[in-house]
């Protein structure tokens, strides 16, 4: 139960980064959230820095004319059903079928109202990825 609400979330994830959807994007993440790269912090406090942060990122991946968003490798842990560590390593696919971005991200996610929600997101190169203790089947 647990792992198959897990996929239902990151299947909406990806589905949303692809196809550069604000509403379903906002749907999968709890506010305030963080978002964490190697270049920045950015705390998404309210529906309009979402909004602001997620344009900014959605408008990256139409200029790189991204139509592939693939999890190469994914685990979790949980210390009980409401709150929970994800590791998913992907894979960022252009329109010639080439990888134009690799990284791994660490999600915090937390259950709000039977649903899952994102919180926190660190985003490291590969060599920072981490396998937890359960593994996540993100394939499509």
């Amino acid at each position: 139960m647990l792992e198959q609400a897990l996929i239902k979330l990151f299947k909406n994830y990806i589905i949303a980064f692809e196809h550069c959807d604000l509403k379903a994007a906002r749907a999968c993440y709890h506010l305030p959230c963080t978002l964490h790269t190697p270049d920045k912090i950015a705390y998404l406090a309210n529906s309009e820095s979402f909004n602001q942060e997620f344009k900014d990122i959605f408008t990256v991946l139409t200029h790189a004319n991204t139509k592939k968003i693939i999890p190469t490798a994914a685990s979790y842990n949980h210390a009980d059903d409401s709150s929970i560590d994800i590791c998913v390593d992907w894979a960022f696919v252009d329109d010639k079928n080439e990888v134009f971005a690799d990284f791994s991200a660490f999600f915090h996610v937390v259950k709000i109202d039977e649903q899952f929600k994102i919180m926190s997101v660190v985003s490291h190169d590969l060599s920072n990825s981490i396998e937890l203790a359960l593994p996540l089947a993100l394939a499509r």
